[in-house]
C-alpha cells in the first residue's frame, strides 16, 4: 500500500488541528472545513486536502482575514 496518501479520521483531524470533534462536524455542516471522503459511515480526510485547506486559512497580512474563495 505504499504510495497511498494518508487519510485522517475525524478524531485524528480534531487532535491535529487542536479543535473539538464537534467543531469538525460543525465546519462540515456549514461548508467551512476541509473536504472529506465518505467511506461507508466513516469520514476520512486526505492529508493533502487538509494541507490545502490550512493554506487557505492563512492571513495574507497580520490582522487581515484570509481570502475565502
Amino acid at each position: 500500500m505504499s504510495g497511498l496518501e494518508p487519510l485522517l479520521s475525524v478524531e485524528e483531524l480534531s487532535e491535529y488541528l487542536g479543535v473539538p470533534i464537534k467543531t469538525i462536524y460543525d465546519w462540515r455542516r456549514t461548508g467551512h472545513g476541509p473536504c472529506a471522503i465518505r467511506m461507508g459511515r466513516h469520514l476520512k480526510y486526505a492529508s493533502s486536502d487538509v494541507r490545502d485547506w490550512i493554506a487557505q486559512q492563512r492571513e495574507r497580512r497580520p490582522g487581515t482575514p484570509a481570502d475565502r474563495r
